[in-house]
């Protein structure tokens, strides 16, 4: 089968080896930030492994962002969580979203001088959080939020940039709720998932109007989407990738390939994706990498 290569985008600059990164993603601009505290320590989990938890509380943390060539540092002040997700906003600010130091969840904004402007509750169990350039924030979630919390019941929010609830995502008749987001896509005014338990494709425009496509593939673990164009990778571990075009109500599988690291080595393992329009950007869980696959 055809393979694909990724493409590096931004790497984690080697200064920063010693510290630990909380959270990583790439943002509505392309820029790779990196969330990192400078003392933490190291919790087990029942299943093996472990985790990364901030020393105490409150806590300064830095955010190092890169576009591939410059990089920025800045520091955010008086942290009182362990975020599992950030993104930045329009005006030079940050949401970090996690849990506290008694594992309350709970959302906060930083401005640009690195304070905190803001708390917030987006709910639990929370798949991702992505953020666009025109002040729209859009909030995934999986079932252990969605069954018990009734922020988190919509599985799909959208806030203003200020961290107010805006929509929630309510299915048509005859449509299957969402209970876990698997694969999620945000660009200027839109967000795009695929759902279990019946996949279909959603599109949710921010002034409120939702289109769903039928979809064929189960289970992707990210998208990329560009007109009437779509790619789906799928989440087996094998770099699956579905080229897709969109009708007005389903979607089309068009060519099939297999994405590989940028040197043509397999993509296997643990990956996260976060997608970005027409960009679908790719980091192995082993390192600190961003790459990018684009339509």
């Amino acid at each position: 089968m055809r393979q694909v290569a990724l493409l590096s985008h931004a790497r984690l600059p080697r200064q920063y080896d010693d510290r630990q990164v909380l959270a990583t993603t790439v943002d509505a601009w392309g820029r790779a930030q990196w969330f990192l505290c400078p003392q933490v320590g190291l919790v087990p989990v029942t299943h093996g492994g472990h985790y990364a938890r901030p020393s105490r509380y409150p806590y300064d943390g830095v955010l190092v962002s890169s576009d591939g060539t410059a990089v920025r540092e800045r520091v955010l002040r008086g942290v009182d969580l362990r975020p599992s997700h950030l993104d930045t906003l329009p005006n030079e600010r940050v949401l970090l979203q996690g849990r506290t130091a008694d594992h309350a969840g709970g959302a906060q904004i930083y401005g640009r001088d690195g304070r905190r402007r803001r708390s917030f509750d987006m709910g639990t169990a929370v798949e991702q959080v992505l953020a666009d350039r025109h002040h729209h924030l859009w909030s995934a979630y999986f079932d252990e939020g969605v069954y018990v919390d009734p922020i988190s019941a919509s599985g799909l929010v959208r806030w203003d940039s200020g961290g107010n609830r805006q929509w929630g995502y309510s299915a048509p008749p005859g449509v299957a709720y969402i209970d876990t987001v698997y694969a999620f896509n945000v660009d200027d005014r839109m967000a795009w998932a695929v759902y279990y338990p019946t996949f279909p494709l959603l599109q949710a425009h921010a002034d409120g109007r939702v289109r769903l496509r039928r979809n064929p593939l189960g289970r992707p673990s990210g998208l990329a989407v560009h007109g009437d164009r779509l790619l789906l990778l799928g989440c087996d571990g094998t770099g699956s990738l579905h080229y897709c075009r969109l009708t007005d109500d389903e979607v089309v599988v068009v060519d099939e390939a297999v994405l590989t690291r940028p040197d043509g080595g397999p993509l296997r393992g643990r990956i996260q994706t976060v997608g970005r329009g027409r960009h679908l950007y790719v980091r192995p869980a082993s390192g600190w990498t961003w790459h990018v696959l684009s339509l």
